[in-house]
C-alpha cells in the first residue's frame, strides 16, 4: 500500500518501536497518525492525534474504532514481556497477562478494525512480532509463546482478509534499542532501522519483513539439519 496520504493507527505509539512508525510515517506524508497509547498524555510528538487504547479493553478498542473510523493502516505493535522460564511458580499468571496484550490485543484489534479497513478500500494490518516467534530458550518462555501464537494469528489473518483486499504483514526482528530491552547486554538495531525497513516492505507488497540479519540467520535455520529452535551444540 502507498503510506503518502493514508490514515494509520499505531498501537503503542507513545514510545520505542511505536514512536518511530509515527515519527517515519508523517516523514512520508501520512494525512493522519492516531498515536494510540494506555494514557495518552504520554504521547508527545507533534503532528499526531492522540488516542487512548489499552489493546485489553473491549470498551477502548470499540471507543477507537469508532473515533478512526478512517483508517488505512492499522499497526498493532503494543507489546510487553517479562523475563522467566515456565518452570517458575507465577509461569501461569505472567503467561495470561502477556497472552493478553500480545496475542489477543491483536486479536481484538484487527478484528474491530477490519471492516473499517474494508469499507476505505482494504488497507492494510502490519503486525510487530518478532524472531521470538520460531525459537524461545526459555529466558522470555510466555514473551516468546505469545510471539509464536501472534505470528500464527497474522497468518491466519492474511488469508482471512485476502477477500477484502487487505494486506497483512508480520515485522520480525531480533534485539531493538528500546525500553524492553534496556537490561540486555546484546547487539540491537534502533527502532528508526527496523521500522524503515518495515514500511519499505508494507509498501513493496510483501507479507514479512525479516528487519535485521540475526532475524534472517534463525529463518533460515528453521530448515536446518538441526532447527535453530531445538539446542544448539558445539
Amino acid at each position: 500500500m502507498n503510506i503518502e496520504n493514508a490514515v494509520v493507527l499505531i498501537t503503542g505509539a507513545n514510545r520505542g518501536i511505536g514512536l518511530a512508525f509515527a515519527r517515519a510515517l508523517l516523514a512520508r506524508g501520512a494525512r493522519k497518525v492516531y498515536a494510540a497509547a494506555r494514557n495518552p498524555s504520554t504521547v508527545t510528538l507533534p503532528g499526531v492525534q492522540a488516542l487512548q487504547l489499552d489493546v485489553t479493553n473491549p470498551e477502548q478498542i470499540a471507543a477507537a474504532v469508532n473515533l478512526a473510523a478512517d483508517v488505512t493502516l492499522v499497526i498493532n505493535n503494543a507489546g510487553i514481556a517479562q523475563p522467566g522460564g515456565f518452570l517458575m511458580p507465577d509461569s501461569e499468571a505472567v503467561a495470561r497477562r502477556i497472552f493478553e496484550t500480545n496475542f489477543f490485543g491483536i486479536l481484538n484489534v484487527s478484528k474491530a478494525f477490519a471492516p473499517a479497513l474494508k469499507v476505505n478500500g482494504g488497507g492494510a494490518l502490519l503486525n510487530v512480532l518478532s524472531v521470538a516467534s520460531w525459537v524461545n530458550g526459555g529466558e522470555l518462555a510466555a514473551y516468546s509463546a505469545s510471539k509464536s501464537a501472534a505470528w500464527s494469528l497474522t497468518n491466519a489473518l492474511r488469508h482471512e482478509l485476502a477477500e477484502q483486499n487487505t494486506q497483512v504483514l508480520g515485522l520480525h526482528m531480533a534485539y531493538v534499542d528500546t525500553d524492553l530491552t534496556r537490561g540486555f547486554d546484546v547487539q540491537k538495531s534502533s527502532a528508526e532501522e527496523i521500522v524503515q525497513r518495515a514500511l519499505d516492505g508494507l509498501e513493496a507488497g510483501v507479507d514479512e519483513v525479516l528487519a535485521d540479519t540475526l532475524t534472517q540467520q534463525v529463518r533460515q535455520g528453521l530448515t536446518a539439519p538441526r532447527p535453530a529452535y531445538l539446542p544448539q551444540t558445539n
